[in-house]
């Protein structure tokens, strides 16, 4: 009995002298498995001091003891990192001014700026975007626009949306405000423009920026050559769409947009972008002026097409010095009113008018700071297509640096049917410089 005591005394011993081991085993770091290889190494090297010839083999102990300390230090201080803003989103603060000076009165020149000089402080975004978690960011974009006339400034949410990074099959979701994909340059940034001012077309049958709250979907096919295909659906789609229906909202009152688009490597110095988009909207709900007559009208049925083509050359050896874009875009609008002329006004009966826009610009980069082009436009009215309107824009930019460029533009414009319209032909000279302080979520694009 009392070896069988002194056994289990015994035991009990060496059990609670070897817990504290076995529980620190679960709750191993990687700083103390670091600290555990540089023991072992330690221990080998003491070893290998006492045995001839060995110097080599020490040699190699000790860099990789001197690698192990080094990741330990690097851990250390990973640790060690309190700053709040470390773990802040990112924020950048973008701004864009344009002194220009136009031939024509604010009545007469179309551009909705007074003639004559002119500084507009155009917009100044703050945006904010950081990762939500493993499976979703998010992003949000403040604006503010003066007015031309007084010019005070108002702030407005231009994006604020959700998109998914981990979707199976290839999809990816965006929800909330954002610019809707459509086109080429309808979901771009003013200041991110490879021009001064958005071509007319997209100011005509969008209504500027591409703007919608609602949900996109977009999905890569799983092919071998690259094809996108998105599809969304929102209360709105422009910046100056007024929503249909705003006391009940069917479904036919939503905008419905999609956009198939292809990307090819012609050679190692040659690609070519090209794509399809539609809009629709059944119930319309727009409330406009006719040109001609001056008659309210309401938009009863909104139906949009386009077609996007674009050529780069980019030499692999040289690229950030030299390219060549051509950039092209199609446009059919084709939208039903009422009480358009010359329709039956009692009762108003609806009538369809189609219309056409496009666009053709050329850039070249010469060096890396430096770059030239020549735009342009001819856009028929969208609610009188007997009515358009041309502009030939030659431009220069100047990159001062990656956050900071410099661009000069001159336009013509032409406008048909002046005496009707109270339009005049216009001369106009641009300079726009637009600046970035901090991060910036989409960049200067290259388009």
């Amino acid at each position: 009995m009392k070896k069988y005591k002194a056994f289990l005394i015994a035991w009990w011993c060496l059990t609670m002298a070897t817990a504290p081991g076995i529980f620190a085993q679960k709750t191993v770091t990687p700083l103390d498995s670091l600290r555990h290889q540089i023991a072992l190494l330690q221990q080998q090297m003491q070893v290998l001091e006492t045995t001839p010839a060995a110097d080599t083999t020490i040699k190699g102990l000790q860099e990789r003891m001197q690698d192990l300390s080094d990741q330990v230090n690097s851990v250390s201080e990973a640790q060690k990192k309190t700053m709040p803003s470390e773990f802040n989103p990112a924020i950048g603060l973008v701004g864009e001014e344009i002194t220009s000076y136009n031939t024509q009165g604010m009545s007469e020149n179309g551009v909705g700026r007074p003639g004559g000089i002119d500084v507009d402080v155009r917009s100044v975004e703050l945006n904010v975007a950081s990762a939500i978690d493993p499976f979703a960011k998010g992003y949000a974009v403040a604006n503010a626009s003066a007015d031309p006339i007084t010019g005070d400034a108002t702030w407005g949410i231009e994006e604020a949306a959700l998109q998914t990074t981990s979707l199976p099959w290839n999809l990816e979701l965006k929800a909330g405000r954002f610019f809707g994909e459509f086109g080429r340059l309808a979901y771009i940034h003013d200041h991110e423009l490879p021009v001064v001012n958005r071509p007319l077309a997209l100011d005509q049958y969008i209504g500027g920026e591409s703007q919608s709250d609602g949900f996109q979907v977009n999905w890569l096919v799983p092919l071998p050559q690259y094809l996108s295909l998105t599809a969304g659906a929102g209360d709105r789609f422009g910046g100056d769409i007024i929503p249909s229906n705003p006391g009940f909202r069917h479904f036919n009152a939503l905008n419905y947009w999609s956009r198939l688009s292809s990307y090819l490597d012609l050679t190692p110095d040659w690609q070519a972008e090209m794509g399809i988009s539609g809009l629709i909207n059944p119930s319309g709900g727009q409330q406009a002026t006719q040109p001609d007559s001056g008659r309210a009208v309401t938009m009863t049925e909104r139906r949009l097409a386009g077609a996007d083509f674009s050529l780069k050359w980019a030499p692999l050896r040289n690229n950030q010095f030299q390219s060549l874009t051509w950039g092209n875009e199609v446009l059919f609008s084709d939208n039903r009113y009422t009480g358009i002329t010359p329709a039956v006004t009692n009762p108003p009966v609806d009538t369809t008018v189609g219309a056409w826009g496009l666009y053709s610009y050329l850039t070249w980069k010469f060096s890396r700071i430096w770059s030239a082009g020549f735009l342009v436009n001819w856009v028929e009215n969208n609610q009188n297509s007997t009515y358009h309107t041309t502009q030939y824009s030659p431009y220069i930019t100047w990159a001062l640096s990656h956050w900071n460029q410099l661009r000069l533009e001159y336009t013509h414009t032409e406008n048909t049917d002046n005496q009707v319209r109270g339009l005049a032909n216009n001369d106009a000279i641009y300079l726009q410089l637009a600046w970035i302080i901090g991060a910036h979520s989409h960049g200067w694009q290259q388009r």
